[in-house]
C-alpha cells in the first residue's frame, strides 16, 4: 500500500527542510501499520484544512526545543495542527472590568495554567493567589500597554518560534470515536524516525519537553537517549502553575513581553 495522497499533500504546510524526514516518517508507519493512514485519509479528524504536518513550519536548522502535547484540541475551531496553539484564542486578556484572562484562554484549561506558570515565574503573580483580584490587576496593566505584555496567543506562537520551538503532539491527529493513546501509538514510528533525523541533523540537539503522560511514553523510544529531557505534568493540572522546572525553563525566556 502506498501513503494516501491526501496525507501527502499536507506536506505542503511544512518546510521544505522537514519534507524527506516526513514521508520517511510516514513510510515508517505503512510498514508497522499499513491499514492506519488508508483508514485515517478516509475518515474525518483534525485537524483540518490539511494542517496534519504544521507545526513543522519552522525550519529544521531553528529548532532549539521540541515540546512535546498529547495531541490536537478536540474542537474543530481550536485544532490548529500545532501543539497548545488553540485557534480559537485570539486575545489572551479579558476586556471586561475586574476580568483576569480571556473567556476562550480560560476555556482552554492547559493554556490558562501555562499562562498562569508564566507569571509566576515572571513574579507577576504569587502561586498562592493566581485568580480573582490579583489575576484582574495583571490582566488591567497588560491592556493598558504599562507592562509591556504581548496581548495575542499570535504573540505567544510568534515568541515560541523566536526561541526555537518546535510545537508538536504526540499523536498528530484527533478522532472523537478512537481513543487518544490507540493514535498516539500510531504515530510512534513517525516520531521515533523524524526525531532521529532531527537528532543527527540539528546543528545543536535540541532539548525535549514533555507534558502529560501520553507524551512520556515517548521517553522510552531509543530516539530519546539523544536529547535532553525535561519532563512535567501536563498543563491541564493545576500543579503545573508551580512547577519549578518550568519556571526554570521559561522565565529567561521572557514569553509574555512584547
Amino acid at each position: 500500500m502506498t501513503i494516501p495522497t491526501s496525507i501527502l499533500d499536507a506536506l505542503a504546510r511544512a518546510d521544505a527542510s522537514w519534507r524527506p524526514l516526513l514521508v520517511q516518517g510516514l513510510e515508517a508507519m505503512m510498514a508497522a501499520t499499513p491499514d492506519y493512514l488508508p483508514q485515517l485519509a478516509s475518515d474525518q479528524y483534525l485537524p483540518t484544512e490539511q494542517r496534519l504536518f504544521a507545526a513543522f513550519a519552522l525550519p529544521l536548522q531553528q529548532v532549539r526545543y521540541v515540546l512535546v502535547g498529547e495531541g490536537p484540541y478536540p474542537r474543530a475551531e481550536s485544532a490548529t495542527g500545532v501543539c497548545f496553539m488553540d485557534g480559537a484564542v485570539g486575545s489572551l486578556w479579558s476586556n471586561e472590568e475586574g476580568g483576569g484572562l480571556s473567556k476562550p484562554v480560560n476555556k482552554a484549561t492547559s493554556l490558562r495554567n501555562f499562562m498562569k506558570m508564566l507569571l509566576v515565574a515572571d513574579g507577576q503573580l504569587s502561586l498562592e493567589n493566581t485568580a480573582g483580584e490579583a489575576m484582574a490587576a495583571v490582566s488591567a496593566r497588560a491592556r493598558s500597554g504599562a507592562g509591556s505584555h504581548i496581548q495575542t496567543l499570535a504573540d505567544m506562537q510568534q515568541k515560541l518560534t523566536e526561541q526555537g520551538f518546535l510545537l508538536l503532539n504526540a499523536s498528530l491527529v484527533f478522532r472523537s470515536h478512537v481513543a487518544p493513546a490507540k493514535d498516539a501509538k500510531a504515530w510512534l514510528p513517525f516520531f521515533e524516525t523524524v526525531m532521529a533525523g532531527l537528532a543527527a541533523q540539528a546543528s545543536t540537539t535540541p532539548t525535549m519537553i514533555l507534558w502529560g503522560k501520553i507524551a512520556e511514553l515517548l521517553s522510552k523510544l531509543p530516539v530519546m537517549k539523544e536529547f535532553p529531557q525535561i519532563a512535567a505534568e501536563h498543563p491541564y493540572n493545576l500543579s503545573f502553575i508551580g512547577n519549578r522546572d518550568m519556571h526554570q525553563l521559561f522565565k529567561p525566556m521572557e514569553l509574555l513581553k512584547s
